[in-house]
């Protein structure tokens, strides 16, 4: 589990996710101070793997409205690329997963790209499942 020391480490892997992908990033520095402060707000855990580390999964916690326990959304996985396809990704995943019923979520939610097929057979193959009733979910979003 990441701390705030970590925070640069962080923000220097979310930074890479987003430019690998095409993403814009507001940059490592920024990434780091924001992880530094989400970490110590207290609904915020991340899970980093591998030696460099080589890989990560931020968390957010929030009260459920349906259950007695927390909801966990998993706000982000990434792992780099010449470290998958080598167990790292399902190794933080499992982390997290524990992490999660420690803190004493009830569920973990997840949003994949459709065409991210490596992203959806591994939360697939880790019993998440997709609720998918023959209609598209859509994802809205808003700056404010």
């Amino acid at each position: 589990m990441a701390t705030a020391a970590d925070a640069a480490v962080i923000g220097g892997l979310l930074d890479r996710f987003n430019r690998e992908f095409g993403e814009p990033s507001p940059g490592e520095e920024w990434l780091a101070a924001r992880m530094a402060g989400l970490l110590t707000g207290g609904d915020t855990d991340v899970v980093l793997g591998g030696d460099g580390p080589d890989g990560v999964a931020v968390l957010r916690f929030r009260p459920s409205i349906w259950t007695a326990g927390d909801e966990c959304y998993l706000a982000e996985l990434y792992v780099v690329p010449a470290h998958r396809n080598a167990g790292l990704g399902r190794a933080i995943m499992d982390a997290a997963i524990r992490h999660a019923r420690r803190r004493g979520a009830d569920w973990m939610s997840i949003e994949v790209d459709e065409p991210d097929l490596a992203a959806r057979h591994l939360y697939e193959s880790l019993g998440f499942t997709n609720r998918d009733n023959g209609a598209v979910m859509y994802v809205y979003e808003r700056e404010l």
